[in-house]
């Protein structure tokens, strides 16, 4: 396989393994995070001459290994769930939708790994057992455990996270929302920091004010989007809606970090639709 057929392959593989690490993390946006990292491991491993036999398998062994790091880090508390053992039906595609990540985030780790590997993406008890570096007979018990304790989780709800900001924030983002609904794209411009970084998500990544204009530019000649103000998993946020549309569900969204009154980071979720799945989203304006 060439350089150019594995980035190929890395990149036809990224929905997958963003639905594991969003589902691990419970949050999209450390997903995200954790995929980029989990990508920049797998090359470096490729041109250091590391033998790869089943790509898929081993992509998911270091997002896996990189999503218990993140955990550790964070000293997030799991719950603790049924201890008897059972036989549980497999979930439909209808309930695995209605799981949102933050339902995941409350299992146990090897709970929620056995369940996002066998009832979101199709992986066998025994890839299981191997990506997770446990018995299978560990991997089938966390399983029945996982899925009979999401379904205690899914009957409690799971209402959306509003996000806690000052007037001052608010108001900072609530005028970018409107810059942008209104075209007045010199406006935001002008609140640019000097070293201002845009992440176009699974595209590209620029840093300086002189080199995003032309960002701003292609949003101006567009006309099939529609813009409000919204929070993604408690953090203020642009929400984009397609302008023919229902606003039902965004079409993706824009993070804004701001230093001080300017803007030092846009991150853009445009090219990557994926991150959308079971989100945790409201819309505030």
């Amino acid at each position: 396989m060439t350089g150019s057929d594995f980035e190929d392959s890395l990149n036809a593989l990224r929905p997958k393994l963003h639905r594991y690490c969003a589902r691990m993390t419970g949050s999209a946006i450390d997903g995200e995070d954790l995929l980029q990292d989990t990508l920049v491991k797998a090359l470096r491993a490729r041109s250091d001459g590391e033998r790869i036999d089943n790509l898929e398998a081993w992509l998911l062994r270091i997002a896996h290994n990189n999503c218990l790091d993140f955990l550790r880090s964070k000293s997030r508390r799991t719950i603790v769930t049924l201890t008897e053992e059972l036989e549980v039906t497999p979930f439909s595609d209808t309930e695995i939708a209605a799981f949102s990540f933050r339902m995941f985030a409350q299992l146990p780790e090897l709970q929620r790994c056995t369940v996002i590997l066998k009832d979101v993406l199709g992986h066998s008890i025994e890839e299981i057992s191997s990506i997770a570096e446990c018995t299978p007979a560990a991997a089938k018990s966390a399983l029945q455990r996982g899925r009979a304790a999401l379904r205690r989780l899914a009957q409690l709800g799971d209402d959306a996270r509003l996000p806690l900001m000052s007037d001052a924030d608010r108001q900072k983002i609530a005028a970018y929302v409107g810059h942008f609904r209104n075209g007045e794209f010199d406006a935001i411009r002008a609140l640019l920091a000097e070293e201002v970084r845009l992440d176009l998500v699974n595209r590209l990544r620029l840093e300086g004010r002189d080199k995003i204009g032309l960002y701003f530019t292609r949003y101006g000649e567009e006309t099939k989007w529609r813009f409000t103000l919204g929070a993604v998993e408690g953090q203020p946020t642009m929400l984009v809606y397609d302008a023919q549309g229902p606003m039902e569900k965004p079409a993706h969204f824009v993070l804004i970090d701001w230093q001080g009154d300017r803007i030092a980071a846009i991150r853009d979720f445009l090219f990557a639709p994926y991150v959308l799945e079971a989100i945790d989203w409201v819309r505030l304006g």
